[in-house]
């Protein structure tokens, strides 16, 4: 019998920030990936952390009312530099669960190491290798750019993979 959930998936991928929040919309249709939009969710920095958050998830509603994606891939903090910007993070990311949980959508959380491995194979690939291999796993012409969106790219991508891993499993 053949799962009808292997042969179309639609994804949202996530890079949560709250200057720039990467996203991605990534479909796969027997088996074949590919790009429907991505972009950046900017955030000025002269509004308020509420204001940008309230703008963060305004922005999220509106990505899920327009492509309707059937699961959620969203990056997790793995680990930080600077404890400022990982907060910062943590509270987008959590704006973010929140409207994702709201519209009811499946939610995968990936952090940046298996985002690596699952697109190189090698979890210490720079950003310009991951850029690379989305470009040749969508087939793209180009790079997605603002990075940002690039990265909510390879987040769906990781998605995709592991869920087609799992189907495979079980």
């Amino acid at each position: 019998m053949i799962n009808i959930n292997l042969l179309y998936m639609r994804i949202l991928g996530i890079d949560p920030g709250t200057a720039a929040t990467g996203w991605a919309v990534v479909e796969e249709k027997s088996k074949n990936q590919q790009l429907v939009a991505c972009g950046c969710i900017n955030t000025s920095k002269i509004k308020s952390d509420a204001e940008r958050l309230a703008e963060i998830g305004r922005d999220i509603k509106i990505l899920l009312k327009k492509y309707k994606p059937d699961e959620a891939a969203v990056e997790d903090i793995f680990f930080f530099k600077n404890l400022k910007t990982a907060i910062a993070v943590a509270q987008a990311r959590g704006v973010i669960l929140y409207e994702l949980k709201k519209n009811k959508l499946p939610i995968h959380n990936y952090t940046p190491l298996q985002v690596k491995q699952a697109l190189t194979g090698y979890g210490r690939a720079d950003k310009r290798q991951i850029q690379i291999m989305v470009k040749n796993i969508l087939k793209l012409k180009r790079i997605p750019r603002p990075d940002d969106a690039a990265d909510a790219v390879a987040i769906a991508i990781c998605h995709l993979n592991s869920r087609r891993t799992r189907e495979l499993k079980s």
